[in-house]
């Protein structure tokens, strides 16, 4: 298959910002916002209470937003007609794309949540006094609730994305089982390495306290460590199954099958026509495995052991967060546009390919 690098733009940020998002709706829905007594809010007749987040989560929230909508953006540019994309919604029992477009919809309504909520709060902290007390206006288990699903939906989005290309069976590169977990993945990956930028901020954890921002340095360099590592696996795994030779031919996908030897008298067209142009693009198999060996270096092998640096000499956490992400980033990059690359459509045996 050609690459297109609007969609390869596409599932590589908005994979990334969804990532981000499933691990922010984690740590509301589980850890924050952490709702403490406030000394300089003290009143009275009853205690004051604060609801802090880590400037940290708030980034990588923010973050998650310009990943998700950069990302969408950039899908528009491989439509043919953007302004019937409405159209695709109709789909949803049949297709995947159909419901890759209502999922990541549906996730934008907790997120949207999530900004009014702060939103509130601020306003409601700008109009209290000291020594005043202050409770707020909204219980905290809404915003905990409210992460669930952002994370939920995040999920549900990367995973219909996945199926969109898992599900066609003319691709058997795609019709794989393990494309699925490998976009999770990679979407947990990129939102770590993000995160991890994100933590080493030097205002990430200036209200939080160093024994906790120690505690969350430790979490996610761990993270990124098993993830970059199960990312490897699977992408191996992958690897080895496309590679083995296919057993469909010429006669298959022309219907004569029961004849022992089907080959092309003549080609069915004198010059390239959109199928041959789309669907028989094809990489030398030695670029092939030059990338791969770059993919698997850059996108995982260098994090995982930059991060394990990073756990024993905590001094390199900065250093060591920017060139992963770098690094990670222009891998999965990287991993993506093989994945369209040596995509083979049972299409081009038509046209007498041998190994489509």
């Amino acid at each position: 298959m050609r690459p297109s690098f609007s969609i390869i733009f596409f599932t590589v940020l908005s994979g990334a910002g969804y990532g981000l998002w499933m691990l922010v709706g984690l740590t509301f829905a589980l850890q924050w916002p952490n709702c403490v007594p406030d000394g300089n809010l003290s009143g009275v007749d009853r205690e004051t209470v604060l609801c802090i987040v880590p400037d940290a989560i708030t980034y990588a929230f923010g973050a998650g937003w310009l990943l998700v909508v950069s990302g969408l953006v950039a899908s528009v540019g491989h439509l043919g007609k953007p302004l019937r994309a409405w159209r695709a919604f109709s789909q949803w029992r049949s297709s995947w794309l159909s419901r890759e477009g209502i999922s990541a919809l549906l996730t934008f309504l907790p997120a949207v949540a999530m900004v009014l909520y702060a939103m509130l709060v601020s306003l409601q902290l700008s109009q209290v006094d000291v020594g005043d007390s202050f409770t707020p206006w909204i219980d905290r288990r809404v915003i905990r609730l409210l992460g669930a699903v952002l994370a939920f939906g995040s999920l549900a989005t990367v995973y219909c994305t996945a199926n969109i290309y898992a599900s066609l069976k003319p691709i058997s590169g795609w019709n794989n089982r393990f494309v699925m977990p490998i976009y999770l993945v990679l979407a947990i990956h990129g939102g770590l390495l993000l995160l991890w930028l994100l933590n080493t901020l030097p205002s990430a954890w200036v209200t939080m306290g160093e024994p906790l921002e120690a505690r969350w340095n430790l979490v996610i360099g761990l993270g990124v460590l098993l993830f970059s590592v199960l990312g490897a696996a699977l992408k191996l795994i992958y690897w080895k199954q496309i590679d083995r030779k296919q057993t469909t031919t010429t006669a298959d996908a022309i219907g004569l099958a029961s004849l022992d030897n089907v080959r092309s008298f003549e080609q069915p067209h004198t010059e390239e026509n959109y199928l041959t142009h789309e669907m028989g693009f094809r990489i030398a198999r030695k670029h092939s495995r030059k990338l791969r060996m770059i993919c698997l270096s850059a996108g995982f092998a260098v994090p995982a052991i930059l991060a394990t640096l990073s756990l024993v000499i905590p001094g390199l956490g900065v250093a060591a967060a920017w060139v992963s992400v770098f690094s990670g980033m222009l891998g999965i990059f990287i991993e993506r546009w093989l994945f369209f690359a040596e995509a083979k459509h049972a299409v081009m045996l038509y046209y007498g390919a041998r190994d489509a």
